[in-house]
């Protein structure tokens, strides 16, 4: 049922992954992950795309259900932290119906994402449309890329 913890696959970092793994889901509520290490961690509420071009840093959150008003979004030493709540289902179902499952997060939710060095953290943009969350964060105008002319000497 449960595998061995005193046997090894041989890749220590594999298995430290794995017991991280286990400690944050015995550890901490769904989705409730504070750590800038949570992006791509899966059941985080809620889930993250980012990406980068030449221009901006891009962050969508996909967050179906919540009132744009509710969400904080804020900057603060390198990091940008996305936080909120989403209300839940009403508690008590309708007379006659059972709930088996229930797989919608509800709740308080916290992301975290370590912005990189070429941030400009002063040029924030976020918006919100059809259940997604995106913001933009510009890239500072020092790091983006530019042309230099080359003279000729004579």
């Amino acid at each position: 049922m449960y595998p061995s913890m005193l046997r090894s696959s041989g890749d220590w970092f594999a298995d430290f992954d794995q017991l991280q793994e286990r400690l944050d889901a015995l550890l901490q509520p769904r989705g409730a992950s504070s750590s800038i290490r949570a992006v791509g961690r899966a059941g985080a509420f809620p889930a993250l795309n980012v990406g980068t071009w030449a221009e901006a840093l891009e962050i969508y959150a996909f967050a179906p259900g919540i009132d744009p008003g509710s969400i904080d979004v804020s900057v603060e030493k390198g990091l940008l932290t996305l936080s909120g709540e989403r209300a839940g289902a009403p508690a008590a179902p309708a007379e006659g119906r059972v709930v088996y499952a229930n797989e919608r997060f509800a709740g308080h939710f916290r992301r975290v994402v370590a912005l990189p060095e070429d941030a400009d953290p002063a040029h924030v943009d976020a918006s919100y449309r059809d259940g997604v969350l995106k913001i933009v964060v510009a890239k500072r105008e020092a790091s983006k890329p530019r042309q230099i002319k080359v003279a000729s000497e004579r």
